[in-house]
């Protein structure tokens, strides 16, 4: 099914891929019918794709901003700050696929676009591996920064001999090698309902794990907070609490920004044909924008909750400014 079909306004046509370039080109016209014909039963709301490309091409620009700066400033050279980074190059895939498949979309629009179908459909799975690796990486990040907090916190004396470097570059490379085989084995066998059904699976998963550590954190913290005091660690332990704050926002902003689509998906599932679900349907381009907004926010709340990471961004965006005048 094309769950991003910007085209698709009949939900019985809906299918198991993520990006609607080759069925948009052949389909364009059709759907574009069906949704004005059965658009008196319910509200859609049509969405110009010059908004797509714009916020995909303002978060691509903020990502790259912090992937750079942790980069650059070796005061985030943490394990932290290294999963922060995977969680803002996952984003960037969002933003790259959405960019593509928007320019593509526009050209077709003005006439301009004369690719071969074997072409765009080649196109098209690699877009919706790009936008399944994203969802699968961004949610295993969030568990592993979770997990990563949770150990600074509880764990403080002995995280660094726990959390090495090493193993911090391990689990990144576990979590990509496993995000993009999963998106490979998603996409292959995307005809089956099972690939709903895991990815489904999989966003509960993290929200029971990532709900279970911040309970422990939060209820146990100040009693930690007694111990680590004793030994002169104080600010380490207001570190700690700031950063698992700073995921507890970041995981409210995922869940905000990609509850409708998790929605989506689980009313594919239980009411393909009612007329309510149907109407849910309809509306899968709002859907789309709240997934890129989230891609546009986390940068924003990086910046927000980290004052080193501030600092560095600002004075990259002004030897960008200098340079450029």
């Amino acid at each position: 099914m094309d769950l991003t079909n910007r085209s698709h306004h009949n939900p019985s046509i809906l299918h198991v891929e993520f990006s609607p370039l080759n069925d948009f080109m052949e389909e364009n016209d059709t759907n574009s019918t069906a949704g004005e014909r059965n658009s008196f039963s319910c509200v859609q709301i049509r969405i110009p794709q010059e908004l797509f490309l714009a916020l995909g091409l303002i978060s691509l620009v903020e990502n790259i901003l912090v992937v750079v700066a942790i980069f650059k400033n070796r005061n985030l050279h943490s394990p932290m700050y290294y999963f922060i980074c995977c969680l803002a190059v996952s984003d960037m895939l969002v933003s790259v696929s959405n960019v593509v498949e928007t320019i593509f979309m526009l050209l077709n629009d003005h006439g301009l676009l004369d690719v071969h179908p074997g072409m765009l459909r080649h196109l098209d799975n690699v877009i919706d591996v790009m936008i399944c690796s994203s969802v699968v990486s961004s949610l295993s990040f969030l568990c592993t920064i979770a997990a990563d907090r949770y150990i600074t916190i509880f764990y403080a004396l002995r995280y660094h001999s726990i959390m090495t470097t090493q193993r911090a570059i391990t689990i990144i490379v576990v979590v990509w090698l496993a995000s993009i085989t999963s998106s490979i084995l998603f996409i292959v066998y995307h005809t089956d309902n099972a690939v709903i059904v895991c990815l489904v699976t999989f966003f509960c998963i993290t929200l029971v794990f990532n709900a279970v550590l911040y309970l422990h954190m939060f209820l146990l913290a100040h009693l930690h907070s007694r111990r680590i005091v004793a030994f002169n660690k104080s600010r380490r332990q207001s570190t700690s609490m700031k950063g698992a704050i700073t995921l507890t926002i970041l995981l409210g902003v995922f869940i905000l920004c990609w509850g409708p689509f998790f929605l989506h998906l689980i009313l594919i599932l239980t009411c393909p044909t009612s007329p309510f679900c149907n109407c849910f349907f309809r509306n899968f381009n709002l859907f789309l924008i709240l997934i890129i907004c989230n891609s546009l926010i986390d940068p924003l709340i990086y910046a927000y909750r980290s004052q080193e990471l501030r600092k560095t961004l600002q004075e990259l965006v002004l030897c960008s400014w200098c340079f450029g005048v």
